[in-house]
Formats: structure tokens, sequence, C-alpha cells
């Protein structure tokens, strides 16, 4: 592995096949951010890669035992929140300017 744990049995286990999980899921995002056909599909796909970011950094937190991946994890849920507002608060404002 990448990292040494002492998670071993079935928890280390299930975390490396969250690992994995993860990756395909980052992957399925990443082509729907490039393939996405509208704007609303693109945001979503990247609310979905920080997302599974996010938990990424938690399942490294529990596999190596340093706090501080937590902490971060907590830190980009809420910037991608508000970027994610922010997005849809553009997607809005430029559908509107299409009507007037």
């Amino acid at each position: 592995m990448i990292i040494e744990t002492d998670v071993t049995g079935v928890l280390g286990g299930a975390l490396v096949f969250a690992t994995f999980c993860l990756i395909l899921a980052l992957l399925a995002a990443a082509f729907r951010i490039v393939i996405g056909p509208t704007l609303a599909d693109r945001v979503v796909a990247l609310d979905f890669v920080s997302m599974i970011v996010v938990v990424f950094l938690v399942v490294f937190k529990l596999l190596s035992g340093v706090d501080a991946y937590m902490y971060a994890a907590i830190a980009l849920a809420l910037i991608a929140f508000l970027a994610t507002v922010a997005f849809a608060h553009y997607i809005e404002r430029s559908r509107g300017d299409r009507d007037d």
C-alpha cells in the first residue's frame, strides 16, 4: 500500500475496498465533467468530485490515523458547499438573462 497502517482484518479490507470504489466513482464523475451536455451537469459532477475527495480524506484518516486529514476534509466540505451555491447562483442568473 501507499501508507503504513495498523488497520487489519475486516476494517482494513473494507477501507481498501472503499478506496477502490472511490477511485471508480471519481473516474465516473470526471467522465461526466468532460462529457456533460449542460453546465448544470458539469456543476453537479464537480460537486460530486469534491464530496468524493472529502470521503477519501476521511478514509485516509482512518487508514493513517493522522487527525489533520479530518480537519482538511471538513474545510474542503465547507468550501465545496459555498462553491456549489455560487455556481447555482451563476447558472440561475445566466438562464434569467436569456429570458429577457
